[in-house]
């Protein structure tokens, strides 16, 4: 069964163009070189029929699987006319990262239904208090609350029949996860990958992959350190993200090796 992954945001923290910059990439005509902060939105299963807006998905019958609620999540939907999310997986709680939460209220308000969310034991409580006022009981329920169902990700897991294998990488010091399903891998701000985690890697041929820029960054791969990764995976189609307003997309692509891209947003990946 093949995916769809459309790339909802590709660039770092700040976003490209950045505020008061006036370089070559943040002054660029080149659409691609306009980048959001990271997301992705996965399409478990891009053949079948589209669930009603208003028919509560199960863990069972789950499609639309968005990674990570970006800073930029409203601009990001609209752009790709997202209407349904069934699932939220986080790789990890750094701000560019979930303070798109509030968004998912238009996404109840549609599905009239909370959006399960999956993350890492650290990232879960970084939630609970960054949105205290989300999990707090006292607060008054309403249009201004995002309903959601927080759970703890402890290792593989199913949604809609397609198991979800969480990648461990370390994002400077601190672990965090990327997440595999079926060929496809997705490794979000790593700047290594332990040796445990290189096997659950065997096999994907299609792979988004961190490379913030051409310097070496404590907490992100630079391009060469993501050109050796994604060598040593060995994917057919390597496209990196997170990427700062360092590389110019189009002379970027044309120096990178056959097989590896810089990803920009609104790019969709046919995952056969």
């Amino acid at each position: 069964m093949r995916l769809i992954v459309t790339v909802l945001g590709s660039g770092t923290s700040h976003g490209v163009p950045m505020i008061g910059c006036e370089c070559a990439v943040c002054q660029s005509s080149d659409p691609r070189d306009t980048r959001t902060r990271p997301s992705i939105l996965i399409d478990l299963h891009p053949d079948a029929e589209p669930l009603p807006l208003r028919v509560p998905a199960t863990t069972a019958t789950a499609r639309y699987v968005l990674v990570d609620t970006s800073s930029d999540l409203r601009q990001q939907a609209l752009a790709r006319r997202v209407r349904r999310i069934d699932t939220i997986l986080y790789t990890h709680s750094h701000a560019d990262h979930i303070f798109g939460l509030d968004e998912v209220r238009r996404f109840n308000s549609i599905q009239k239904e909370p959006v399960p969310c999956l993350a890492d034991e650290r990232t879960g409580r970084d939630l609970r208090r960054t949105f205290s006022y989300i999990f707090d009981p006292s607060t008054i329920p309403g249009g201004g609350i995002p309903q959601i169902g927080l759970s703890r990700i402890g290792g593989p897991f199913c949604l809609g029949g397609r198991e979800i294998t969480p990648v461990p990488v370390m994002h400077g010091t601190r672990p965090i996860l990327g997440f595999r399903v079926g060929g496809f891998a997705y490794l979000t701000d790593c700047s290594a990958i332990p040796e445990t985690s290189w096997p659950l890697l065997d096999g994907v041929h299609t792979l988004v992959l961190d490379a913030l820029r051409e310097k070496k960054h404590p907490t992100h791969f630079n391009v060469s350190d993501a050109i050796e990764a994604a060598t040593r995976i060995g994917a057919t189609r390597t496209c990196f993200t997170h990427i700062s307003h360092d590389l110019g997309h189009a002379a970027t692509c044309a120096r990178l090796p056959a097989g590896i891209e810089l990803a920009y947003d609104g790019l969709v990946l046919e995952v056969p």
